[in-house]
């Protein structure tokens, strides 16, 4: 008789816990789609777009691990950053889409229209600002803590411009890194200074120069900028700009490259080290879930390496040096545990000053008021009060060969 019952006792645990899984959503099993279910992608260029192919890669592995059909998943892709947005939101809505994603900074304001229009669908935004402002039940924002996997591709090429001076091909202070980025924005400013920072935490005398195209993706640009990095004399370029224009000019040039997105080790194998990339499968295996499930989407969503948001490449070792996999995989233990963070205030200068306190404009509006304290515990908390990078100080180290964009 005690066997049963400890049997059943067993049982009931057991059926507890299959219970307490299920509530958890996607951190659990995922749920049963439905077949009328529909989810609709808007992207701001193709797969010809690093950045947007990996979206497009993100969300055909995501659609198919959740068991979408084709007719379920509507892409639109080349969609710009205006009106054009709005239509083809509502052309999805239209269509009897559930959700509808957008992925440029740009198409926030129109993605922001169509959620207003269509209250019963949900519009998820990447990179976007205004979601916990707005407040709309149905309109969402989302991002990575993308300035953690740049930290370590820093780090990556920290370790090769400490070969390089080793080695005799460069001194310490030729240790100078070029950036190609796109806008000045915050959400670059906060890549290229993790990246920076990185770099700098194993190589002391690195420097770095930006160079900006005013593009999310012009290859020509793209290569005109790494070209004049390089004729600037940087030893290693990495960039946040879409297309292959840089690691191309780093390719005909013989002079490593991190690169971002994906690897470009195959049209680029003598110089590619590493890359670093959001992966955005679990942000949208979590958005489908909790719509079928009836859960509410947070307003910000961010998440980093735990949750598999944040990713690197497989280091090319025929380029990076030696220990260099293992130097990085012992800084991300650190991150994930909080033993140290990417703006630690002691790491960096201002002018030659040490911070303690910075406001930071995390509460968009139209004059781009400092609103938040975001400096506390030694460090600045980025894309913890919304999911999009704030940091947006320039520190010492890094110099700006143009600033117009």
């Amino acid at each position: 008789m005690k066997r049963i019952i400890s049997l059943l006792v067993v049982a009931v645990m057991l059926i507890a816990s299959v219970g307490m899984l299920s509530a958890c959503g996607d951190k659990g099993t995922n749920t049963a789609v439905d077949a009328d279910f529909k989810i609709g992608f808007i992207f701001l260029h193709d797969e010809n777009s690093t950045y947007d192919k990996n979206f497009l890669v993100a969300a055909e592995a995501a659609t198919e691990e959740l068991g979408l059909t084709p007719d379920q998943v509507i892409f639109k892709t080349n969609i710009p950053e205006g009106n054009e947005c709005y239509e083809a939101a509502a052309d999805l809505a239209d269509q009897g889409c559930d959700i509808v994603f957008a992925n440029s900074f740009g198409h926030e304001p129109y993605m922001l229209k169509a959620a207003k229009e269509f209250p019963e669908v949900e519009f998820c935004h990447a990179t976007g600002t205004t979601a916990h402002t707005e407040k709309i039940d149905n309109f969402h924002n989302a991002f990575a803590s993308i300035y953690e996997g740049r930290y370590l591709a820093g780090i990556a090429a920290g370790m090769k411009l400490n070969e390089m001076i080793e080695s005799g091909k460069i001194t310490a202070d030729q240790a100078k890194m070029g950036y190609v980025g796109a806008y000045t924005y915050a959400e670059v400013i906060s890549g290229y200074t993790s990246f920076y920072l990185g770099a700098k935490s194993v190589c002391p005398s690195v420097t770095m120069e930006v160079q900006f195209t005013g593009s999310w993706y012009d290859e020509a640009l793209e290569k005109e900028a790494a070209t004049k990095l390089l004729s600037n004399n940087c030893v290693l370029i990495s960039q946040h700009a879409d297309s292959m224009g840089a690691p191309t000019a780093c390719e005909n040039a013989g002079v490593p490259n991190v690169s971002y997105n994906g690897s470009t080790k195959s049209a680029c194998p003598n110089t590619f080290i590493v890359s670093s990339r959001i992966d955005w499968s679990p942000y949208f295996k979590h958005i489908i879930n909790a719509s079928l499930n009836d859960e509410k989407i947070a307003f910000d969503w961010c998440e980093g390496f735990e949750a598999g948001s944040v990713a690197l490449t497989e280091v090319n070792e025929a380029v990076a040096a030696k220990g260099t996999q293992e130097a990085m995989d012992a800084a991300k233990a650190k991150l994930i545990a909080g033993e140290i963070h990417v703006f630690d205030t002691d790491t960096f200068t201002v002018e030659g000053k040490k911070l303690d306190s910075y406001l930071a404009d995390v509460d968009t509006d139209e004059a781009y008021e400092k609103d938040t304290e975001a400096i506390s515990d030694g460090y600045f908390h980025e894309s913890e009060y919304r999911s999009a990078p704030y940091f947006d100080l320039q520190i010492d180290g890094i110099t700006l060969l143009n600033s117009m964009f």
